[in-house]
C-alpha cells in the first residue's frame, strides 16, 4: 500500500518508539477488541447500566478524556488498578508471534521503547506473545504516565524526561494520528501505522483523524516491511 521509506530520512534517529496495541500487533488480529468489551462490561457492572448504554458512555469518556480509565477516574474515582486487571484480562493466543518483525525492530540501530495508554502487564504478554518483548529497552506504560493518558503533552514529557529522548533524535510510531501531534511538536519524526490495505477488521478501534494530518510524516500498512527498508538501506543491502 504505501512507498518503502528513504533509509536517509531515519540516519539520524537514536530513539525508536511504538505504540503497542494496533501498531507492534495488526489491526486484523482483533486482540483490542476482546480489551473493548471488557471496557464495557466493567462501564455496565460499575453504574448498573444495560450494555448499549455503557458502551455509548465509555465511548463518550474515551473521546473527552483519552481513555476510559482517565474519565472513570475522574467521575466516579474508582480504582485504576482494579479497572486495568480486569480489562486485560484476555487471550493473548489471539496473536500471531511475529519473527520478521522481531528481527527487524532488533537490527534497528539505537533503543527501542513501548510507548502505551495500557499498563505494563499487557503490554509484556502482548510483546512476549508476538515474540518480540526482548528486543525492547523499555515499557512507558499508563502509570508510568501517572495515569494521564496520550495525547497529553505532559505523558510526552515524562516519558522524554525520564529516558532523556531528545525529539530530534527519535521517532514514533502510532496507529492514531492525533497521538502524534505531541511527538511532532517535540520534533520527532512520525510514523502513522494503518490497517493493511486500509480495510480495518474492528472498525471502531480504527480512527483515521484526518485533521491531524499534518502530524504525520509516514504511513505504513506493513510495519515490519518499513522498519526492515530502514536497516537494509542504512547496512547498503538491496531492497
Amino acid at each position: 500500500m504505501t512507498e518503502l521509506p528513504d533509509p536517509d530520512r531515519f540516519a539520524h534517529v537514536t530513539d525508536w518508539v511504538f505504540d503497542l496495541d494496533n501498531t507492534l500487533y495488526p489491526h486484523h488480529s482483533n486482540l483490542f477488541s476482546q480489551v473493548d468489551v471488557r471496557m464495557t462490561a466493567y462501564v455496565s457492572e460499575l453504574l448498573r447500566l444495560p450494555r448499549e448504554e455503557a458502551r455509548a458512555l465509555q465511548k463518550e469518556l474515551y473521546q473527552k478524556y483519552g481513555t476510559t480509565l482517565k474519565g472513570l477516574m475522574t467521575l466516579h474515582g474508582i480504582d485504576p488498578d482494579d479497572f486495568l486487571a480486569k480489562v486485560h484480562d484476555i487471550d493473548y493466543s489471539w496473536l500471531v508471534p511475529d519473527p520478521v518483525l522481531g528481527t527487524a525492530i532488533h537490527q534497528l540501530p539505537g533503543r527501542k521503547f513501548i510507548f502505551t495508554n495500557g499498563d505494563r502487564g499487557h503490554a509484556e504478554r502482548a510483546a512476549r506473545q508476538l515474540g518480540i518483548l526482548d528486543y525492547f529497552d523499555a515499557i512507558f506504560d499508563i502509570v508510568a504516565a501517572g495515569l494521564t493518558p496520550k495525547p497529553a503533552r505532559q505523558t510526552y514529557e515524562k516519558f522524554t524526561e525520564q529516558y532523556a529522548v531528545t525529539g530530534a533524535n527519535a521517532v514514533m510510531f502510532e496507529d492514531l494520528a492525533r497521538n502524534l501531534i505531541e511527538p511532532k511538536a517535540l520534533g520527532m519524526t512520525t510514523v502513522l501505522v494503518v490497517p493493511r490495505n486500509f480495510e480495518p477488521t474492528f472498525s471502531e478501534i480504527w480512527e483515521s483523524d484526518p485533521a491531524y494530518d499534518d502530524a504525520v510524516d509516514f504511513v505504513t500498512d506493513d510495519l515490519a516491511g518499513f522498519l526492515g527498508a530502514i536497516t537494509a538501506g542504512a547496512t547498503g543491502e538491496p531492497r
